[in-house]
């Protein structure tokens, strides 16, 4: 067993934490907020340093199906704390045949909102044999050891803005999409990782409510209305939010800042006006410019450093409209404590596992994510310009329309939209393709919502 610092107490570093302290390591997690998180009302809880700890998130099945078999115990602690249990089997399109199918449970979500699910995790973490949680601690570098590979750097620790050296067989990077260790690696002499970034131009603008009972849906979570989306999500102890998002150069849409004008666009939306039955929480919370970014720490061959690994939005983060990140960062933290319990003990075999894992079993949902974001911000800037947009591909197109009326392709469009599989994966399985294909040229569901002229006169009004 070793010693591993993670980096970052969000919600992918505690959940590394615990993992490879269930597996005898001893973790220490260090977390620049001081902030103890609140055993209750955390949904007051502030996190300045994370711009999107307030904004929506979805923990979609993928992440309750990672829990229940790494982290046991977790999904049944979110319950307790309020967290809304949601399926969207439940709540099919008009028409579809509902007779259950084997493995229907597969679907099933523990869901609420960032604040709230993050306290949970904070306190599994803080009560685990195993685990020490220091907060208020930065880290201001890493600390040099000894070279596992001629030429390349090993981080054998870090070293603190206070200047304490704390060694550690393992430095795990949680520390989210806005992760310093760019500079760390620099200050190491490891060369810059490979990376890759894209501006997607989103910008999004969401609203909290709470009421009696939350609101049904009866359209697909996810909206897409032309030059804009809406994202409408359960949340816990009877709160809910909707966000709007478009492009941030789409300028008249900059008016969705204004509560009133918020809730007008909403209203016209007919399969979403209803969510805005309930008390408002909060005021219009805007964020904008993410990235889509990941980077790769193997280069020709040879690791930038030894010691090292980035996990969840530190190594790959992707436009959060697709309620991927948690998921995907579950994901990678559970390919991270295999990894570790294989070559832990070998810097530079855990270097070439690391990276070859991460590029088999996370890296495909980044760039599914990325693809989509393509997909979508081509259409979304026609929409505003008054082009056509481009066509989609019509093998997934067609796969999109069938599956409002299949029962077994709208089970693997869910698939896809909650990270249970990859869309080459469901794809790819026998048969699908012809299933696809024998539904012919079925047209696309239209969904109610404004035309363009209709939004720029809501949003004016």
């Amino acid at each position: 067993m070793g010693s591993v610092l993670v980096c970052g107490g969000g919600l992918v570093g505690l959940s590394t934490a615990v993992m490879l302290a269930r597996d005898g390591h001893r973790v220490t997690v260090l977390e620049a907020d001081p902030t103890v998180p609140p055993a209750e009302d955390a949904w007051d809880w502030q996190r300045p340093g994370v711009v999107q700890f307030q904004q929506p998130h979805i923990l979609q099945a993928r992440f309750r199906e990672i829990c229940d078999a790494e982290l046991p115990g977790l999904t049944d602690r979110l319950r307790q704390a309020g967290c809304a249990e949601v399926d969207y089997l439940a709540t099919p399109p008009p028409g579809l045949d509902r007779t259950p199918q084997p493995g229907d449970d597969r679907f099933g979500m523990v869901t609420g909102r960032r604040p709230v699910v993050e306290s949970v995790l904070a306190r599994l973490a803080e009560e685990e044999p195993g685990v020490t949680v220091r907060r208020g601690v930065r880290v201001a570098g890493l600390l040099p050891g000894t070279s596992a590979i001629p030429g390349v750097p090993h981080a054998g620790g870090v070293v603190t803005v206070s200047g304490e050296e704390l060694p550690a067989d393992l430095v795990v990077d949680a520390m989210g999409r806005r992760t310093p260790s760019a500079a760390w690696l620099a200050g190491l002499g490891a060369p810059a990782p490979a990376e890759e970034s894209e501006d997607r131009g989103f910008a999004y603008y969401s609203r909290y409510f709470a009421g009696p009972a939350r609101p049904q849906l009866i359209g697909p979570a996810i909206t897409p209305l032309g030059s804009f989306s809406l994202l409408a999500l359960d949340g816990d102890n009877s709160t809910w939010s909707l966000t709007v998002f478009a492009l941030s150069r789409d300028t008249p849409l900059k008016a969705l800042r204004f509560p009133e004008v918020f809730d007008r666009l909403v209203r016209a939306c007919p399969l979403s006006a209803h969510w805005l039955d309930g008390r408002p929480l909060t005021g219009v919370l805007a964020m904008a410019g993410v990235l889509d970014r990941r980077r790769r720490f193997v280069v020709d061959g040879l690791p930038v450093v030894t010691g090292f690994a980035a996990v969840g939005d530190a190594w790959g983060c992707t436009n959060p409209s697709g309620g991927r990140g948690l998921s995907v960062g579950l994901l990678h933290a559970a390919a991270l404590r295999r990894v570790v319990a294989e070559h832990l003990d070998d810097p530079a075999a855990f270097a070439a596992a690391w990276d070859e894992r991460t590029e088999q079993v996370v890296a495909p949902f980044w760039e599914a994510q990325r693809s989509a974001d393509r997909t979508r911000i081509a259409e979304m800037a026609a929409r505003a310009e008054g082009r056509e947009p481009p066509p989609a591909d019509p093998l997934f197109r067609r796969f999109s329309a069938a599956g409002m009326r299949d029962p077994v392709l709208f089970r693997a469009l869910l698939e896809i939209g909650l990270s249970l599989a990859l869309p080459r994966e469901v794809l790819g399985r026998p048969g699908m393709t012809e299933r696809v294909e024998r539904a012919g040229e079925v047209e696309s569901l239209r969904l109610p919502g404004p035309d363009r002229e209709r939004l720029l006169a809501l949003l004016s009004a």
